[in-house]
């Protein structure tokens, strides 16, 4: 069996050689890839296995029947913990040579269901919280257990008995799942089940008790948006599936975009910049602003004039932000701000634009033409532009323009315009290869620019198209430097964004168009990769039961998972059972 571990969550699946092992790394992984497996030689212990560069390093993790380690050095409660640890302390992981071993991206494997309540690994603490703070009597999930590789955890949010002039409260349920050898589920007893999904379903309709009486009762599942990247598809059919219950006439798609819109109040930054007198004609709309902490300030201001360091535009940081990829989200240029834009664009030391609108649609201004005609040259208040050349592609046109500062001596810049011309009036476009296509064709130019500043994006609001845009570029990025088998979450995505500007991704049709981007991303790239797949010859090296690493000093965890993975269940001949031991 091997068992695919991040900070997150691991799976156990089929058992696997150490050498396809090193196959899914070298054909899936990237340099710091890994993964873990159960040991061939010593049952019960495990073999990480990570990738670096075109090698595999296998290290054995040592499992006592007390604690995990790797044959010395600090003790941990959970293989989990254990990872996590020298995933976060970079240099602790060396060879004897004293080269460091990077543990930096799980090789995940799929999700053992596409199921919408299962939340892969979750702690029993963070799962205690999910369902106490936003479940409901009834509401339950599945997720990974932290203890037992391989198996998982029913957690139910169940009404106590009511006592005499007591209110009933609620507490939370963990029961145990196991997976078997012959690939079936159960409780501990009683009946056997081939998916994870049976066996909710029976649950459903025959509840578990506990041996206080209190009846389980799974209700309503509480979904997971955190997924498998390259399990994408089978995510997509879930929320793209009608719903049976005529109490919820919409689901999927469009419950997870209402619970992202109800979040957005606490996301209340302040925005006073943009509410001054002096800024507000510089507004497009005059309740879409920028929020104060995040916002560009033009550093060429005048002290003497109020709001001349304000643009409405912000900073937009992805979820890597020591790679240094920042975006710059902002409002359609106005007549009076086109100074202003220029400004931001040279201070920023912007090499690439991404415009995702036309200048007028359905009989609207929604940009003010910020460059000149081909081959015509203008001026921005101190900033020179020239458009040198206009090459027209299916989806876009792209513009080479020649910057320089009229009161500097300084060298010329080129910048990139890329302008995105078939996003659709309403909505969104039919689908997302042409806007995938234009996206590798702005990061191959951004890549080759050095010591570049952010990608400036605007539509005409600078929250809609644009947020969009920057949404699947953040979540391709992440999927190119963790791999296809990464996890992905879209809703944190765009929550992370819009704590930066407001309302970034404004409805439910881009929220979709999002899915449906990554979707076909993931699509192409593993048709690429089993095109490009051949035979070849890579080197290994394996720890062997002496680890060739550097340990540090021992420290000893207590076990802080096992009192969420434990249940007395009555008779599991009628509804299952789990022991009362360490799970």
């Amino acid at each position: 069996m091997l068992v695919c571990i991040s900070l997150y969550y691991f799976r156990l699946v089929d058992s696997v050689t150490s050498k396809f092992a090193e196959q899914l790394l070298l054909t899936r992984g990237v340099h710091g890839s890994f993964l873990a497996r159960p040991s061939k030689s010593n049952p019960g212990d495990f073999t990480l296995s990570v990738r670096r560069s075109d090698e595999v390093t296998h290290i054995k993790i040592q499992n006592s029947g007390d604690y995990y380690d790797l044959y010395g050095g600090e003790k941990f409660a959970t293989l989990a913990e254990l990872v996590q640890y020298y995933t976060e302390q970079h240099d602790l992981l060396r060879e004897r040579n004293g080269d460091v071993i990077e543990l930096k991206y799980p090789l995940n494997c799929k999700d053992p269901t596409s199921e919408r309540w299962y939340h892969g690994h979750l702690s029993g603490r963070d799962a205690e919280k999910l369902l106490t703070d936003k479940g409901k009597p009834g509401s339950f999930l599945v997720r990974e257990s932290q203890s037992k590789p391989g198996d998982f955890v029913l957690s139910v949010l169940t009404n106590e008995e009511k006592h005499e002039n007591v209110d009933r409260k609620t507490k939370v349920t963990h029961v145990m799942i196991r997976y078997q050898q012959d690939g079936k589920y159960d409780v501990g007893g009683g009946e056997r089940f081939d998916t994870l999904a049976d066996l909710v379903d029976h649950y459903k309709k025959n509840p578990m008790v506990e041996k206080s009486g209190i009846v389980v009762h799974l209700k309503q599942p509480f979904n997971a948006t955190r997924i498998n990247a390259a399990n994408i598809e089978n995510r997509v059919k879930e929320l793209n599936k009608v719903a049976d219950n005529s109490e919820k006439p919409k689901q999927g798609f469009w419950e997870e975009f209402e619970v992202l819109q109800q979040q957005e109040c606490k996301l209340l930054y302040p925005r006073k910049e943009g509410q001054t007198a002096e800024n507000k004609s510089k507004n497009r709309y005059k309740n879409i602003l920028p929020f104060d902490t995040t916002r560009v300030e033009i550093r060429e201001a005048d002290a003497d004039v109020p709001g001349s360091d304000y643009i409405n535009a912000n900073y937009i940081r992805g979820c890597h932000v020591e790679e240094g990829k920042v975006f710059i989200a902002t409002q359609g240029c106005l007549q009076n701000t086109v100074v202003d834009f220029w400004k931001m664009v040279y201070q920023e030391n912007t090499h690439v634009i991404v415009m995702t609108t036309k200048e007028m649609e359905r009989g609207r201004n929604k940009c003010v033409r910020y460059w000149p005609d081909l081959n015509a040259t203008k001026e921005f208040g101190k900033v020179c532009v020239k458009n040198v050349e206009e090459r027209p592609a299916q989806d876009y046109i792209l513009r080479e323009l020649e910057v320089t500062r009229l009161d500097r001596r300084e060298p010329m810049r080129y910048i990139w315009h890329y302008q995105y011309l078939s996003w659709p009036d309403h909505g969104v476009p039919n689908e997302p290869g042409g806007v995938l296509s234009f996206l590798e064709q702005v990061n191959r130019t951004q890549s080759t620019i050095r010591d570049t500043g952010p990608i400036v994006v605007h539509c005409s609001a600078g929250i809609g198209r644009t947020g969009t845009i920057i949404v699947i570029d953040i979540l391709i990025d992440i999927i190119n430097r963790q791999g296809l088998d990464c996890d992905i979450d879209i809703p944190k995505t765009i929550q992370r964004v819009r704590q930066q500007r407001s309302g970034m991704v404004q409805t439910e049709a881009q929220y979709k168009f999002i899915y449906m981007a990554v979707q076909q991303y993931i699509d192409t790239a593993q048709k690429r990769l089993e095109e490009e797949q051949v035979p070849t010859k890579h080197s290994s090296r394996s720890s062997g039961s002496s680890s060739p690493i550097i340990l540090p000093l021992q420290v000893t965890n207590d076990d802080p998972s096992a009192v969420y993975e434990n249940l007395n269940i009555k008779n599991p001949s009628t509804s299952g059972n789990s022991s009362n031991t360490r799970k």
